[in-house]
């Protein structure tokens, strides 16, 4: 399983790294989480520069793709020549967007009509996009899921386990990284969020 997590210049560290850690607790699986960029380096919002470890191409060969936000986000929807190089498929591959990478989400036709959720500061820029924004931190249509707020990291990586590998997998995730003495909360929580969004056969497994 080759998962692509996308990051931009200006990128949210909570939102690519977290979710990357937690999809990496799946290497003995044969999962491989990486960053993907459109540049050989980005600088985060808060100053920390990065290598890419896979061009902003890999998107296209993956299995599932994960779309970071950040303070550069508009610019980035707005790049006509950048967006033409994320090629994705959401009959083949899952596809997950955090707070303003719904926007991207949108901007790729990728969206559509359907309810998406992402970070109030960029609701009103989804908003005239065309999309109708949920005051919720997940929904998932078939294969394509949009999360709200930093921490929601979590739920797309535990919908994404959960989506393979099964409901018990995504649970051992986030029970790995939960804070100790909370581990069950946390996963009690993570697991209601998605849940709802899981074919029977995965929320069962």
């Amino acid at each position: 399983m080759r998962i692509a997590v996308l990051t931009f210049d200006g990128f949210n560290e909570l939102d690519s790294f977290v979710a990357a850690a937690i999809l990496n607790r799946m290497k003995a699986k044969g999962w491989t989480a990486q960053i993907a960029c459109p540049t050989q380096t980005v600088t985060s919002m808060n100053g920390v520069t990065i290598q890419r470890q896979q061009p902003l191409e890999f998107a296209a060969e993956a299995d599932a793709v994960l779309i970071g936000s950040g303070i550069k986000t508009r610019e980035v929807a707005a790049d006509v020549a950048l967006l033409s190089r994320i090629q994705l498929d959401p009959a083949r591959q899952l596809i997950g967007a955090q707070c303003s990478g719904t926007l991207i989400l949108a901007k790729l036709g990728l969206v559509g009509d359907l309810p998406a959720c992402t970070d109030l500061t960029t609701k009103p820029w989804v908003i005239e996009a065309g999309v109708q924004v949920l005051d919720a931190p997940f929904v998932a249509h078939g294969n394509v899921a949009t999360a709200g707020g930093c921490l929601a990291s979590q739920y797309l990586a535990a919908w994404m386990i959960a989506r393979v590998a099964g409901r018990a997998e995504a649970e051992e995730a986030i029970r790995y990284v939960a804070p100790v003495g909370e581990k069950e909360a946390y996963v009690e929580r993570a697991l209601a969020a998605v849940s709802p969004f899981l074919p029977a056969r995965a929320d069962a497994a």
